[in-house]
């Protein structure tokens, strides 16, 4: 889990710990996955807080 960094799908800077973000994803088919982070980073889309108040969301 280590070996992926988390980036903003923007302006390419790194997810820093405990930041807010949205993230852009479709909704999971299955259900009872529990390692919820590597999930997110392999599905989802990351906008960091600095360009989601930028576009108003």
């Amino acid at each position: 889990m280590a070996l992926i960094i988390p980036k903003c799908m923007k302006c390419n800077n790194e997810i820093k710990d405990d930041e807010k973000v949205l993230i852009q994803m479709r909704y999971p088919k299955r259900k009872g996955f529990t390692e919820i982070k590597a999930y997110l980073n392999l599905e989802g889309k990351f906008i960091c807080e600095e360009c989601s108040t930028e576009i108003n969301i």
